[in-house]
């Protein structure tokens, strides 16, 4: 099984966990906005840390933003979502809460599916 392949499928469980268990919703220090994906969930390396220590360029979410787009602020804002291009700051701009979880939930399900479907496509190892 390809090892990088195993950790971003658990990290997108663990993004699909912190969704469903509400984790977006929880917004105490700030209540009077939505929450940002990724940048305010776990997946996010500097999650916690308003100093931002880690780049942005060696998260495990850049693989999921086109390459046009990452050299932007966060780039984790330009995942594109759905088939049509919506994206985390479209979602942003035009979109409620509620879409904004929905086409998160569907993106993490349909990734986490094509990533289980390759790995057991993958021809495992024998040990002589």
């Amino acid at each position: 099984m390809n090892k990088d392949r195993k950790i971003v499928l658990n990290l997108l469980k663990e993004e699909l966990a912190f969704l469903d268990g509400g984790g977006y919703k929880c917004r105490l220090p700030w209540p009077w906005r939505a929450a940002y994906i990724f940048e305010e969930s776990p997946s996010c390396p500097n999650f916690s840390h308003q100093d931002r220590p880690h780049a942005c360029e060696d998260c495990w979410l850049m693989e999921f933003v086109l390459p046009a787009d990452r050299a932007e602020q966060v780039p984790c804002r330009f995942v594109q979502l759905t088939n049509n291009g919506v994206t985390v700051d479209s979602l942003y701009r035009w979109g409620t809460t509620a879409e904004s979880e929905e086409a998160l939930r569907g993106w993490l399900h349909e990734h986490i599916r094509q990533l289980e479907a390759t790995l057991q496509e993958t021809p495992k190892s024998h040990l002589p």
